[in-house]
């Protein structure tokens, strides 16, 4: 039997709050949403590539259908990445593999290690990036 919703959230939540990852963190934006839709994240920037000593912020939406469907995330911090609109700040399902092969079992902090470990992949790792504190 699947786990509901609301329990899984709790689970991300909590272990979002302990800070279980040195590399990101996330919690609710808004610690009254009972239902749990709303979070904000930080990713530090991937050492050894022009993100390195960076600090990321994203928006991140669970919507009624998570944890079968991924979450909506997107970069408040500008960044360039394939896998993110310039325009929006967006990340791009169908360009980012985590979500695009989306399984029940991903969390939120899976994604945002894989925004990460995006960062340091050849195509990204070198690609010039908007000024320190940029949003979009």
């Amino acid at each position: 039997m699947a786990i509901p919703r609301s329990f899984r959230l709790l689970e991300e939540l909590e272990k979002g709050e302990k800070g279980g990852s040195q590399a990101c963190s996330y919690g609710l934006s808004n610690g009254d949403d009972v239902s749990m839709t709303n979070w904000n994240g930080t990713i530090l920037g991937a050492p050894n590539s022009v993100h390195a000593n960076r600090i990321y912020s994203v928006e991140i939406i669970c919507g009624p259908k998570y944890p079968d469907e991924p979450p909506l995330i997107k970069f408040v911090s500008k960044i360039n990445l394939q896998c993110v609109d310039q325009k929006t700040g967006d990340v791009i399902v169908d360009k980012f593999t985590i979500m695009n092969n989306w399984k029940r079992s991903t969390t939120i902090e899976d994604c945002l290690m894989e925004l990460r470990k995006e960062m340091i992949t050849p195509a990204n790792k070198t690609l010039a990036q908007p000024n320190e504190g940029s949003i979009f």
